[in-house]
């Protein structure tokens, strides 16, 4: 559980870092910087939580780490 606990931590930053390249303002309607705000949250939670699981799932079937 604590292998999920760091790649979060890596991959959480990284995810914003890349969304930030992302130009999600002309999709939504104009003064709607909320719902515009909640989209890119929840897309980095969303993303975040498939990579972490990706990671794992990799590591746990190839059996390359231990740590999972």
């Amino acid at each position: 559980m604590n292998t999920k606990i760091i790649l979060y931590i890596v991959t959480v930053p990284l995810i914003i870092y890349v969304l930030e390249g992302l130009n999600i303002n002309h999709i939504f309607k104009k003064n709607r910087v909320v719902q515009a705000t909640l989209f890119y949250l929840i897309a980095t939670i969303c993303i975040s939580y498939l990579v972490v699981n990706f990671i794992c799932d990799f590591l746990l079937y190839t059996k390359i780490g231990g740590i999972v």
